[in-house]
């Protein structure tokens, strides 16, 4: 079924997430660089005792950028970034750890604000979704919006400012919302006034606003996507949608090349998709330091358990059972080994995980120091007897080798 015509899709984007949660506890630190990473907060630790953070050039260890204010993203540090490259940009940047049961929080409280005005979203993770505003007229004291000309702004701008206000009622922090006839020119226009801002395109938009963009604005176009169509002498969305369409399915394939000619024409008829079931849930964490299985043996098990409860306490909130239980794990030479187990009955218990996932271990060979540890559930059912508790007694674990 073709899409609806005048569709009005919005993508929004929360502003330098993780790091504007953080301010919010500590606004002395508002207005310069500030890195989250490098360990998570405690639960016990209080908001702010007073004290300052630590600088990022104190920082020892092969942690990774969370996030970062934009203070520091100005100075070269980026997501993904080791902490340590990071302090060589911004030695001088504050160092905040992270506090993920806090952004989950405000996650749900910005959605759930959003959904009062637009009920129709697409969740595409913890700061960022896609609504369909097609249907969506503005209320209340928007309708009495004007601009500073005396003119009554556009439907767009109206539910634009009321959704971002609404937003900020109920979180304390901004966001950056693009509107436009669908869902990749809404995700790349939600892009162009950060922070705090609004970005409207229309079809007739196209030559003057996104044309002129790097190629890898369009989302789905990666770095060795973006090598490729640079050697073809393609930097720009305009020198894509300049190519041709035979130039691009002969050096890219029949699908790839046809969507990367309706991309760079701004063409994209995806619904947005208001709800989907997961297909697994997983938790891994990448260590401070390289663990040898023998001698660090007791860190591990700690390590490991945690993460199945972690796991068995996502699957419980979201309402889910899972079948296939399964393992990864990174070595210190970046190999990366992954293991499952399937069980003939759905479980959400973390000792059951646990027990799976140990079984899945010991059928990997343990001869080199270990980088990451991962944990999943896949083969998702949903919990009929959700809210019901489903843990069994703590001797129902048995060891595994990290024990």
């Amino acid at each position: 079924m073709p899409p609806p015509p005048n569709r009005l899709i919005a993508h929004l984007d929360m502003d330098a997430f993780y790091a504007s949660v953080e301010l919010l506890r500590r606004p002395d630190l508002a207005g310069v660089p500030v890195v989250i990473g490098g360990g998570r907060r405690r639960e016990d630790e209080p908001d702010d005792d007073g004290a300052p953070p630590p600088r990022l050039r104190d920082y020892v260890g092969r942690g990774v950028v969370t996030t970062a204010t934009y203070e520091a993203r100005a100075l070269g540090v980026h997501s993904g970034m080791g902490l340590m490259a990071a302090a060589r940009l911004a030695p001088d940047a504050w160092r905040l750890p992270a506090d993920f049961d806090a952004y989950r929080r405000h996650s749900r409280r910005f959605k759930e604000a959003v959904r009062g005005i637009a009920p129709a979203i697409e969740d595409r993770g913890i700061d960022e979704i896609y609504i369909d505003l097609t249907e969506v007229l503005p209320v209340g004291h928007a309708l009495e919006a004007q601009t500073a000309s005396g003119e009554v702004p556009d439907r767009a701008l109206l539910l634009a400012r009321a959704i971002k206000a609404a937003v900020r009622a109920a979180t304390g922090l901004s966001s950056s919302i693009g509107i436009a006839p669908n869902k990749l020119l809404a995700k790349i226009a939600s892009d162009l006034d950060k922070p705090d801002g609004i970005t409207i395109l229309a079809a007739d938009d196209l030559a003057r606003r996104i044309w002129p963009l790097p190629a890898r604005r369009i989302n789905g176009i990666g770095p060795k996507a973006e090598a490729r169509l640079a050697g073809l002498g393609l930097n720009t969305i305009g020198d894509l949608a300049h190519a041709g369409l035979e130039t691009l399915v002969g050096h890219f394939g029949a699908h790839q090349g046809r969507w990367l000619h309706d991309a760079a024409h701004g063409r994209d008829d995806r619904p947005v998709v208001t709800s989907s079931e997961p297909k697994s849930i997983s938790r891994e964490v990448t260590l401070e330091r390289d663990l040898d299985p023998r001698r660090d043996r007791a860190q591990l098990a700690a390590i490991f358990t945690a993460l199945c409860e972690g796991v068995s306490a996502d699957l419980a909130g979201k309402g889910y059972l899972g079948r296939t239980i399964g393992l990864k794990l990174r070595f210190d030479n970046f190999r990366t080994v992954t293991r499952d187990h399937t069980w003939a009955e759905a479980t959400r218990d973390a000792a059951v995980i646990r027990r799976a996932a140990g079984t899945c271990l010991k059928r990997i060979e343990l001869d080199r120091r270990i980088r990451l540890l991962g944990v999943r559930v896949g083969s998702l059912v949903r919990d009929v007897g959700a809210g019901v508790p489903q843990d069994r007694p703590a001797e129902a674990r048995t060891p595994s080798l990290f024990d």
